[in-house]
C-alpha cells in the first residue's frame, strides 16, 4: 500500500530487454524528506527501477507518479524538462565535463534553466563551499581526486535544488573513508533542502545512511523488514 503524502510512486512496473525481464512487477515509493536505499545483486533490476523512477527510460506495463505528474503518460520532452528542474543525479563515476572548472560544472545545470552567468557562478560556489570543495573551483576534474570529483558531482545535482536526487551507486569507485565523506555530505545536504534520495547501491554501509532499504531481486522490489 502506498503511504500518503508520497512525492515519487511506483505500481506494477514491468520492464524486459528482448526476452530478459528486468521489472516484474515492481513497486515503489518515497516521501519528501526521505532517504531510500534500492538494494539488490548485479542485474536485479535496481538501476532499471531507478531508470523508471526518473523518467530516463518507460516501463513496458505500470504508472509512475511524480506529485500531480504521469511520468508514465509524458511526453519525451516534458520528461526531460522535468528532469531539468525538478531532478537531479549523481551517478557512479561523476559524469562530470572535463573541460569546464568545477565551479562551472555546478553553475552548468542552473545556466541550462536559464540563470544569468554571474548568478548562477554564486549559487554554484555556495554549493561547493556546502561540499567543502570551495577551494577546487577553479581547477577541472582532471585536477582533483576521485573523492572531491564526487563532491562536486553532488553539488552540481543539488545545485538546481531538485525535489527528488537519485543516486546511482555514488561511492562505487571510492574508498571507504572517501565514501563515508561523500556519503555523509550528500544525505545532509538533501535533507536540508527537504529532497527526496532514491539510493542504488549494494553496499550496506552506504545503504545505512538511508531511513529504509528496498530490495529488488528477480524484478520485484520489496521492503526490507527491521530496516530503519
Amino acid at each position: 500500500m502506498t503511504p500518503a503524502g508520497s512525492l515519487l510512486e511506483a505500481r506494477a512496473l514491468h520492464k524486459a530487454y528482448a526476452a530478459t525481464p528486468a521489472l516484474d512487477g515492481a513497486d515503489f515509493s518515497i516521501h519528501p524528506g526521505e532517504v531510500v536505499a534500492v538494494m539488490g545483486p548485479s542485474g536485479s533490476g535496481k538501476s532499471t527501477l531507478l531508470h523508471c523512477l526518473a523518467g530516463i527510460i518507460r516501463p513496458d506495463s505500470g504508472t509512475v507518479r511524480y506529485g500531480t505528474h504521469t511520468l508514465t503518460g509524458l511526453s519525451d520532452a516534458r520528461r526531460s524538462a522535468l528532469r531539468r528542474t525538478d531532478f537531479g543525479f549523481v551517478f557512479q563515476f561523476g559524469q562530470l565535463v572535463p573541460e569546464l572548472t568545477c565551479l562551472e560544472n555546478v553553475a552548468l545545470p542552473l545556466r541550462l534553466n536559464g540563470t544569468k552567468r554571474k548568478e548562477a557562478e554564486r549559487q554554484a560556489r555556495d554549493w561547493l563551499e556546502r561540499l567543502e570543495v570551495d577551494t577546487f573551483a577553479a581547477q577541472r576534474p582532471g585536477e582533483v581526486s576521485g573523492g572531491q570529483g564526487q563532491r562536486v558531482a553532488v553539488a552540481r545535482a543539488l545545485a538546481t535544488e531538485p525535489r527528488v536526487l537519485f543516486a546511482d551507486e555514488p561511492t562505487g569507485v571510492l574508498d571507504s573513508l572517501n565514501g563515508e565523506r561523500v556519503m555523509g555530505l550528500l544525505t545532509g545536504a538533501a535533507r536540508d533542502t527537504d529532497a527526496a534520495v532514491v539510493l542504488v547501491t549494494h553496499e550496506v554501509r552506504v545503504a545505512a545512511y538511508a531511513d529504509r532499504e528496498v530490495v529488488v531481486r528477480d524484478g520485484i522490489a520489496r521492503e526490507m523488514v527491521g530496516a530503519a
